[in-house]
């Protein structure tokens, strides 16, 4: 408890946080994680790019074509729900089930 207040402290003294942040150490994990940000980034504009680029049209087709995937899904999912042998799921006992 007591070195949690003193590390308060210490964190909040403008002269120490100024004295670290010109420290080796920490200005090379600023520039790590500012580079690790920087890949991030381009490379899900890279991805995001190539994305766009294997729906052919305009952009707003693609938003179409999953919604018109999405239900033929449906649609062929309900089919073959109605034209399965046997009793509906409902009725079914699972392995937790009374007998």
């Amino acid at each position: 408890m007591v070195l949690r207040r003193l590390l308060a402290v210490l964190l909040h003294s403008p002269q120490l946080v100024e004295r670290l942040s010109e420290s080796r150490p920490i200005r090379r994990a600023a520039q790590l994680t500012a580079f690790a940000l920087l890949q991030a980034q381009l490379r899900g504009q890279d991805a995001a790019r190539r994305l766009r680029g294997l729906a052919p049209g305009p952009a707003g087709s693609l938003g179409r074509r999953a919604a018109r995937f999405r239900d033929t899904f449906t649609q062929e999912l309900r089919r073959g729900l109605r034209e399965r042998p046997g009793p509906p799921p409902s009725s079914q006992r699972g392995p937790g089930g009374n007998p």
